[in-house]
């Protein structure tokens, strides 16, 4: 058994299927197969077995599968550790932003590159909750991601900023004269809310249960200005960070603040008691120089 034969049966299991593994590995389907075939033959033993379009782990599958989630895991550690000795010469940083928190990032990442140009920062897009569990599993260095987080006791977490929640909605009709929203005003709307992978998804749905109602869910998206735009097409309200919101059309849009507790905070994480690449504590750095606020924290 080699690295990479691990590498591809790890792939297989997480996509579900041998062609998009192939697609992601940059190699052929038949190549993947064939690896798996020989990995089968190497241990005695099978590994998966199809059940539809389903591909099932067999109990000596799941032993692999998690043993070599780990192996990979030490392995890329490795190699951060190895890179290092570059001294930020070359490498690359693998960072994961949540698509709402995207347009709030570049200020810090143009200080990085400034300071880093060898660096190549390889950025994930994905809600917070996967790119929490991709930073559990090491494919990720560093997350940025809505706080608190699950296991904290898993992660170093450094606050970032912290925001308030406003309700998007057209400019028109009685909304004009409003100022603000209380939660269980929310009942009677159709809601534009982000996918279930956002943890200000879970938050919400949290919220309204507080509140003793059960949302009316319209549309789930992961990109804060398709949900703008099904606010102006009059499809729902939407409820987004109050940063999001000033990037939006004032003259067809308005925003009123959520009377609730609930904010919208950001940190970043990484994970406890492993290896920290230089080229993520210079990530650190750089945003703790961008927000000096967080420079005693």
């Amino acid at each position: 058994m080699d690295i990479r034969t691990l590498r591809y049966f790890v792939e297989v299991v997480r996509q579900q299927s041998f062609t998009r593994a192939a697609e992601k590995m940059f190699v052929t389907q038949p190549t993947i197969s064939k690896m798996l075939r020989n990995l089968e033959d190497e241990l005695g033993c099978t590994l998966l077995i199809r059940n539809g379009r389903k591909l099932l782990l067999t109990d000596t599958g799941q032993v692999v599968y998690q043993r070599g989630l780990a192996i990979l895991a030490e392995f890329r550690q490795l190699e951060a550790e190895l890179g290092d000795i570059n001294h930020l010469s070359k490498g690359v940083l693998r960072l994961g932003i949540p698509p709402m928190v995207g347009m709030l990032m570049t200020g810090p990442i143009s200080l990085y590159r400034q300071r880093y140009p060898g660096v190549e920062l390889k950025i994930s897009e994905f809600g917070s909750l996967t790119v929490q569990q991709a930073v559990m599993n090491g494919e990720l260095d560093l997350a940025m991601t809505a706080l608190p987080v699950e296991a904290e006791n898993t992660f170093f977490t450094q606050p970032l900023f912290r925001h308030p929640l406003c309700v998007l909605v057209p400019r028109s009709g009685p909304w004009v004269t409003r100022t603000s929203i209380v939660p269980a005003e929310l009942a009677a709307h159709p809601l534009l809310i982000y996918n279930e992978d956002f943890a200000l998804s879970s938050q919400l749905m949290q919220l309204f249960h507080d509140h003793g109602f059960t949302p009316r869910i319209a549309v789930r998206s992961g990109q804060w200005d398709f949900l703008a735009a099904m606010v102006q097409a009059g499809i729902g309200i939407a409820i987004l960070p109050e940063p999001i919101c000033r990037k939006l059309d004032k003259t067809t849009l308005m925003w009123l603040p959520l009377e609730s507790d609930l904010t919208w905070q950001l940190g970043m994480i990484w994970r406890e008691g492993v290896y920290i690449s230089q080229s993520a504590q210079a990530w650190i750095t750089c945003c703790k120089e961008f927000w000096p606020g967080l420079a005693g924290q």
